[in-house]
């Protein structure tokens, strides 16, 4: 089948969009393809379309847990076998999906970059018929990238392991610098390169320079009809804008990582069906929504780089339609990005603190810890050790890349359970402890596949059918567990913090100062490009499309400065006109300035009075007082 067809079965498209082919075309080639795509230009068929018309599984590099099992569940929905092995999983759990890309018949394994850490993975990836490697968001293997991620250099690795299979690099933004960085440290061979432009010409650009940001930002919500996307820095920020805006009228709610999963989700739908018009969020809002609908995004802090606001500004007008992007800048916010800049980036001993710190917090004696992973509650550790949550988080950056541990984002993993006896003896379990009959028979008719692999439960649904309660669910799982009947791994929704190497002293930890410093530099470069992006007074897009390499763009006509500049050529050609029409009127003799401005055509009654005024303070006109000559 060819891919046309594949799209048209899997996807219901008659047709691919601009690039698209092109870059499949390369793919089934075999060759290292990078495919620069701006945000909703349809990355993801770019391997998934090529891996389905090939034999084999496609590997698939991803660092966002959410995003990864959102595209594992609608490839599912499609009839497209699919899974996800990512930070938090139990060995015994992955042993069994690393069986099902060997013998079974899934077409697409997802990784976290984390996971190819792992020996287990890394020898069973060997034995798999692998079609193509996919790496999405690749600017993150990149130093230069502005969200550099340690364990993307481990991707190198998986080409060692299976030479010959062609590679395809995924992003959004990068510059020139970024791009050949990827290729090098993916090891790419004669790569085919495509680049679409990252002009949006539906999409206005707009910088207000406004004390009054609350104030401007119900202007542009009261202005612009459909739905909308309001970034803030931090999770306060979230919930007081929220109230802020449903205290003036306007339907909003608010979403970071630390709400509860299931209402985040709720919060997400309610948004996406146009129920709730203005989600008011942090970063980790966006990523992956298919919501092609969205009229303006505002961003009321000034972003830490170009490439993040191009991201999350290019999530509005997804459909083509007009939409704007507007950024609220003032003189105390470029202040205050130095300032984070200069109070959140740590020093060399404060990541040799924030790695002893982990040792305590965890109870670790030196020399143990090699391959453990850990919940790790990121805010309580700060908390206990008196340490910025920036600093932290840059500081374990670097310790990732130093090979020390590695750092997943917050990672919803439900409730699983798999029986580790065979039928006969659960049968002949039940029996002997009828106790555990009710549940144990709850347990067989409401879940398939118990005896092959680990199935999702939801201990609330259990107990519903027990008339019991969920701790009490809970609390009998865990009993049947520990007398060797099943296994059960209970729901988590915490970041996961692995040790890839045991706690070493301080006098025994290894940082790159040199590299440290170069990742001081790329800040410092990327905040600069966005205050000469706040502060200039060339076109938006054109400055943005001159930061991703696109030197030679036009102006885009409908962005804050364009408007600017279109005004002001309009008062121009006005202002000569109503000159023209007075000096005329003149030449033909003297007027009383009521009937001289009764007879000019152009402009408003003070718009004539006006260049009246200037006429005569520049003496092309004059007056006797009462009528009014050349």
């Amino acid at each position: 089948m060819n891919e046309t067809a594949i799209l048209k079965q899997y996807w219901g498209y008659d047709s691919f969009r601009p690039l698209q082919d092109e870059i499949i075309g390369s793919v089934l080639k075999g060759r290292d393809t990078l495919a620069l795509l701006p945000t909703g230009g349809g990355k993801s068929l770019c391997f998934q379309v090529p891996a389905m018309a090939m034999e084999g599984i496609c590997i698939v590099v991803s660092p966002l847990v959410a995003l990864m099992k959102d595209q594992v569940e609608n490839l599912k929905k499609r009839g497209i076998p699919a899974i996800a092995i990512y930070a938090g999983m139990g060995k015994r759990e992955i042993d069994i999906l690393l069986d099902n890309c060997i013998y079974g018949p899934v077409k697409f394994l997802y990784l976290s970059p984390e996971r190819l850490l792992s020996e287990l993975v890394r020898v069973r990836i060997a034995h798999m018929n692998v079609n193509l490697i996919a790496v999405d968001e690749a600017h993150c293997v990149s130093q230069w990238g502005y969200d550099f991620r340690p364990p993307y250099l481990l991707i190198g690795t998986l080409r060692e392991l299976l030479p010959g299979v062609p590679l395809i690099a995924l992003t959004a933004t990068a510059t020139s610098k970024v791009r050949k960085d990827i290729a090098d440290k993916l090891l790419m061979h004669e790569v085919n390169v495509f680049v679409k432009s990252f002009a949006r010409e539906n999409l206005s650009y707009v910088v207000a320079h406004d004390e009054d940001k609350h104030g401007k930002l119900l202007k542009v919500i009261n202005n612009v009809t459909g739905s909308g996307l309001v970034y803030v820095r931090n999770r306060r920020e979230t919930a007081d804008i929220a109230a802020f805006l449903g205290r003036n009228g306007i339907a909003a709610s608010f979403y970071h990582a630390g709400i509860e999963r299931e209402e985040r989700f709720r919060r997400q739908q309610l948004w996406k069906e146009g129920k709730i018009r203005v989600m008011v969020a942090t970063n980790a809002f966006g990523m992956g929504i298919d919501k092609a609908d969205v009229r303006f995004v505002v961003h009321l802090d000034l972003p830490e780089s170009l490439e993040a606001y191009y991201q999350e500004a290019g999530r509005a007008g997804r459909d083509g339609k007009r939409a704007y992007g507007v950024l609220l800048a003032n003189h105390a916010d470029q202040l205050g990005l130095k300032e984070r800049y200069a109070n959140g980036f740590p020093s060399i001993e404060e990541i040799r603190k924030t790695y002893h710190n982990l040792g305590n917090y965890f109870q670790l004696a030196y020399g143990a810890g090699e391959g453990l992973s850990f919940d790790f509650d990121l805010a309580d550790y700060c908390k206990r050790f008196n340490m910025g949550v920036v600093k932290v988080i840059s500081a374990l950056k670097f310790l990732e890349r130093q090979g020390y541990l590695t750092l997943s984002e917050n990672v919803f993993l439900p409730s699983r359970l798999m029986f580790t006896i065979a039928h006969e003896d659960v049968y002949r379990f039940q029996i002997e402890n009828p106790g555990y009959d009710r549940l144990l028979k709850v347990l067989l008719r409401s879940y398939g596949g118990l005896f092959e692999y680990y199935v999702k439960i939801r201990e609330s649904d259990v107990a519903a059918k027990l008339g019991t309660s969920f701790n009490d669910v809970a609390r009998q799982l865990l009993v049947l567990q520990d007398q060797g009947i099943l296994s059960y791994l209970q729901q988590t929704d915490r970041p996961q913090l692995q040790l890839i190497r045991g706690r070493v002293d301080l006098a025994h930890l290894d940082i790159d100062v040199k590299y440290v410093e170069m990742r001081k530099q790329v800040l410092m470069e990327q905040i600069n490009s966005v205050m000469d992006y706040a502060g200039g007074r060339e076109c938006r897009s054109k400055m943005l499309l001159a930061y991703f390499n696109e030197p030679d763009a036009r102006e885009c006509g409908i962005c804050d400065v364009c408007l600017s500049h279109k005004r002001m050529d309009e008062r121009e050609l006005l202002t000569d006109r109503i000159d023209f029409e007075l000096i005329t009127l003149l030449q033909g003799g003297a007027y009383a300035l009521e009937d001289l401005i009764a007879a000019v055509k152009g402009g408003t009654e003070q718009e004539r009075l006006s260049r009246v005024s200037e006429l005569l303070d520049g003496g092309r006109i004059k007056t006797d007082g009462k009528n009014y000559y050349l």
